[in-house]
């Protein structure tokens, strides 16, 4: 598929929920059909659920007391059904600030000209350690990795030809795009050919699909065995690593476009604040998504993220 086409397809999944999305985004911020433009009367923020949206809700509800208090402005806070809506609804104004992945980001940059506001801190796996434990180093990155059971026959990343592979969807860096560019480049393997792809719905699946020999290996990202281990205490002890992809950018706060630079740099402030300096703003980050703080981000960090797909898109 070519950028193009890919970029046509996203597109087209978005466009085809997008009344729906409009509606939803203004119905849970609670605002009227107006967009704001000029100074920020008040903050919008849409999430992209990790758990339970109405879990989620009650947890990131805190932010907005939090956040009102250092903007000293009205702060609303909502659970999008997913990232397609974020997406959207940055893109109608009916939202100010998104939390999103990487490919979702590119896409509301290319399509909408939103700009990524703040990148994700989380500490680096040990990989040292086939443990699951992590660093003390905080990081702005993850890796994706080729998991297979520990007495699988499968040794080095060419020994996948021929075997079967659980993957997450298309659009996915680390459960599809990372692994299968890598694996092109570095080991000159090319999946899309040589393996058979299982599609599966998440990374702990991903890893069950291994666990119960249902696929051979599978894709998936660093630190998902941890998903598992509480139901499978011995997972790390009964599988491997064989191959870790290039380093992939972590999640972000992306802002929609017609925002102040000034309304910029309070929000891209308060959040520093709050998610890196205030107690319960950290524990409601670690809560909702693991993150232990944010960073300064620039649209260029997430240039890997087009490179990839640009060189998938060409893979035959």
């Amino acid at each position: 598929m070519s950028k193009k086409n890919f970029w046509l397809v996203i597109g087209a999944i978005i466009i085809a929920v997008g009344g729906y999305i409009g509606f939803n985004a203004w119905q849970s911020t609670g605002q009227d059909a107006k967009t704001q433009d000029g100074p920020l009367k008040e903050l919008r923020i849409q999430f992209v659920p990790s758990s339970q949206a109405d879990k989620m809700e009650a947890r990131t509800k805190p932010l907005e007391k939090l956040l009102s208090k250092e903007l000293n402005m009205p702060v609303h806070v909502s659970v999008s059904t997913d990232y397609n809506t974020v997406v959207e609804a940055l893109g109608s104004k009916q939202i100010d600030l998104g939390f999103l992945p990487p490919h979702p980001y590119v896409y509301a940059h290319e399509k909408y000209g939103a700009e990524v506001l703040l990148q994700a801190q989380r500490y680096e796996m040990d990989s040292k350690k086939n443990d699951g434990s992590q660093t003390d180093e905080l990081t702005g990155s993850y890796r994706g990795v080729v998991l297979v059971k520990k007495d699988s026959d499968i040794k080095s990343p060419e020994d996948l030809k021929g075997k079967s592979i659980a993957v997450q969807n298309t659009t996915s860096d680390s459960g599809f795009i990372f692994q299968t560019v890598d694996l092109d480049k570095e080991d000159k393997l090319n999946v899309l050919k040589d393996s058979k792809l299982v599609t599966v719905k998440g990374h702990d699946q991903g890893i069950l699909s291994v666990l119960n020999g249902d696929t051979d290996a599978a894709f998936v990202f660093e630190e998902a065995r941890n998903i598992v281990k509480p139901d499978h205490p011995t997972v790390y002890e009964d599988t491997r690593v064989i191959k870790y992809t290039q380093p992939i950018p972590n999640d972000n706060i992306t802002i929609r476009s017609g925002i102040s630079a000034e309304d910029t740099q309070k929000i891209q402030d308060a959040m520093m604040t709050i998610f890196n300096e205030d107690e319960e703003g950290k524990q409601v980050m670690k809560d909702v998504y693991r993150w232990l703080g944010v960073t300064k981000s620039s649209d260029k960090n997430y240039n890997i993220v087009r490179e990839y797909q640009d060189y998938i898109d060409n893979m035959k």
